[in-house]
Parts: structure tokens; C-alpha cells; sequence
């Protein structure tokens, strides 16, 4: 049966979409028209692309016939303020439509990504699915929105919709293509750029595992039901140390202390939001905050009642090195072209084993 995703070219979708297509799926991509589509554009005809964008109804009743399943993997990031509105029109009004949209069309199930950073947060206990979220907790728009998502997904279920929320961590692997804040910091490690970090803790996910939670949640999940998909727990001291031995550097000869960088970080926002609004930025205010509530995902549900098995960490860091110097991105002994783990002991149709590349 047809596939529809959305979010393609980002670094869940695209390894979403290269997984389904290894395994010989029927894949047609929702592509928004200005944003950074090469994730989609190198697949070429190997997938069906329809333009649109999640503020357009229109372009999600065309991109919803005919399918009968959905993965909802697109949404507006940022963490840095000014764009609410728009991170709120993406998001959940985004959500609304495609759901109604798929209701019209007769789609079967529709699995939504959710977010870690939109789940309650306990401080030194492992937070599941049944810990409420805090608005009010300091809480930044993406994290809300995320939320507004979940609500969006619970009210088309009572509706009689089959929808599953699918819950992601930060996620570490290939096909990183925007790139992704880690994608950008694994990158900068490896090219001698970080000089410097600060202590914290967060909760990763490999590309791979988070691919087979979505994979797992189509096939498993309950309806009305999400799932904290998640690889494990890391400090910034332990991702260093990972970084060190797998790219063959040394660590950053500095660690910073969080309140000094909180500081720092507050005024190079307010810097960058004048003189360069688009620019990336490793640690905003609200990156520090987060590393330092060392938050924690217990994922017993995606165990027990989807069979989720997490990979290790660092196999997921090293296949993103080893994507990014396939890429040119970082300075290092190629291969060939990328294939990942895996595809490298199976094999698939040629359509399915020319996606890996």
C-alpha cells in the first residue's frame, strides 16, 4: 500500500523514508515549496512528491488521497523566540488539517511524532507517558506547540480516528541533511571547531531506533496511545567522550560552568536576534536549562506493548560520522557511499539498496 510522509527532508523522515523504501514500500513525500528539500531531492524518482505545506489544506487533501497510512514526522523547529506564530500554524493547526484531511480521504492510521520536550518533567525520575506536561514551567513555543499537537491527536481519536503519537528523543545519525543542531555540533567536533562545553545530561535516540519506533507504532500501537521512543540517556562529559574515541580527537579543552554559559548565552541571543535572526546557534538560554535538568525517559510502554529494543548510542555517532564524511562535510577517509547498518546485512530490491546511497 501507498505511504504518505511528511517531513522528508528532515533527519527522522529521511531516514524514515530510506528505511520504508529498503523495504520495498510505496513512498509519496509531502515536500514544502522554499525549504531545504536536498533529503528529498537526491531520492529522484524513486519516490512520488507532491508540493505543499502543512498551512495548506489543499496540498493535504492531494497528498492524503490515495494513501492509507501516514507518517506525520514535519514540524517547525526552533529555540529561540519571535516565530510562535508560525510554529503554531505549522505545528498544531498542521496537525488539525492533515488529520482532517486523512479523515476525508479514508486513510487508515496516521502515526504522529511527538516530542520528548513536550512530556512532564520529574526532576531524578525517569518521566513516562502518564507525567503531565507544565506550561508554565518556562516552557519555550516549540514545547508547547508539541503538546497543542498531542491534544490535536487525542480529539481526531475520540473522533474515531486511528492516530498514535510516536514520542522522539534527540536524535544522533545518517541522512542529517538541514543538518540538525547535534548534526551541526558532531560536524563542528570533528573540523577542530568546539573549544568548549558545559555539563548536562538529555535523553538520544538513534536515527535507526527512532525509524523502527515509527515502524513499530504503525504496526502496534494503540490508537490514542503515544510512546517515548528513546535510546538511552547521555551526559555532555559521556557525548565527548563518544565523539573523542569515534572520530579520533581529542575533547574540548574546556568545560564551562552552566551559569557562566547561561549569561553568555542570553546576551549572544540577544546579539544574534539583531544582527543575524537566521543565524544557528549551538546554546541558546534555553539548550543550557534543558542540559541541566538532566531530564530522563523511561520507555517500559514502547517495550511492553510494541517490542521496541534500543541500539547502542554510539553505533548511531559513528554511522552519522561515517554519513557525514560520505557527504564532504567532514575531512576524513571515505568509504564509498554510505550504506546503513541496517541494509549492510540484508538485501533489498535495487530500488530499495539504491536508497541507501
Amino acid at each position: 500500500m501507498k505511504l504518505l510522509v511528511t517531513g522528508a527532508a528532515g533527519h527522522l523522515g529521511a531516514n524514515l523514508v530510506r528505511r520504508l523504501l529498503w523495504e520495498g514500500e510505496e513512498v509519496r513525500v509531502l515536500k514544502r515549496r522554499g525549504s531545504e528539500n536536498r533529503g528529498i531531492d537526491v531520492l529522484g524518482n524513486q519516490v512520488e512528491v507532491v508540493e505543499g505545506d502543512l498551512r495548506d489544506m489543499d496540498s493535504l487533501r492531494r497528498a492524503t488521497r490515495g494513501v492509507k497510512r501516514v507518517f506525520h514526522c514535519a514540524a517547525q523547529i526552533a529555540t529561540v523566540e519571535g516565530r510562535e506564530q508560525e510554529i503554531f500554524e505549522s505545528n498544531v493547526l498542521g496537525t488539525k488539517d492533515l488529520l482532517q484531511a486523512a479523515r476525508e480521504n479514508g486513510v487508515e492510521r496516521v502515526v504522529v511524532t511527538g516530542s520528548f520536550s513536550a512530556c512532564g518533567h520529574r526532576p531524578g525520575i525517569a518521566s513516562d507517558e502518564t507525567v503531565p506536561f507544565n506550561p508554565f514551567a518556562g516552557t519555550m513555543p516549540y514545547e508547547k506547540s508539541k503538546a497543542g499537537v498531542e491534544h490535536e491527536c487525542l480529539k481526531a481519536v475520540v473522533d474515531g480516528q486511528d492516530v498514535v503519537i510516536a514520542t522522539s528523543c534527540a536524535i544522533l545519525g545518517p541522512y542529517d541533511y538541514v543538518p540538525s543542531r547535534m548534526g551541526r555540533l558532531i560536524r563542528d567536533f570533528a573540523n577542530g571547531k568546539v573549544l568548549a562545553y558545559i555539563p548536562g545530561g538529555f535523553e538520544f535516540v538513534a536515527a535507526h531506533d527512532i525509524v523502527e519506533g515509527h515502524l513499530l507504532a504503525m504496526k502496534k500501537g494503540r490508537a490514542g496511545q503515544k510512546y517515548i521512543i528513546s535510546s538511552g540517556h547521555v551526559t555532555v562529559d559521556e557525548l565527548m567522550d563518544i565523539y573523542s574515541r569515534v572520530l579520533g580527537r581529542k575533547k574540548p579543552p574546556l568545560r564551562l560552568p552552566p551559569k557562566l554559559m547561561a549569561v553568555v548565552s542570553q546576551v549572544s541571543t540577544r546579539v544574534l536576534k539583531l544582527v543575524a535572526p537566521e543565524s544557528p546557534q549551538r546554546l541558546t538560554p534555553y539548550a543550557v536549562k534543558i542540559l541541566g535538568q538532566y531530564r530522563r525517559a523511561d520507555i517500559s510502554k514502547a517495550k511492553r506493548e510494541l517490542g521496541f529494543s534500543p541500539t547502542p548510542i554510539e553505533a548511531a555517532i559513528r554511522e552519522q560520522y561515517e554519513w557525514f564524511i560520505a557527504e564532504g562535510q567532514i575531512k576524513g577517509k571515505s568509504s564509498g557511499p554510505f550504506v546503513p547498518g541496517y541494509a549492510r546485512n540484508g538485501r533489498g530490491s535495487k530500488r530499495a539498496e539504491s536508497a541507501t546511497a
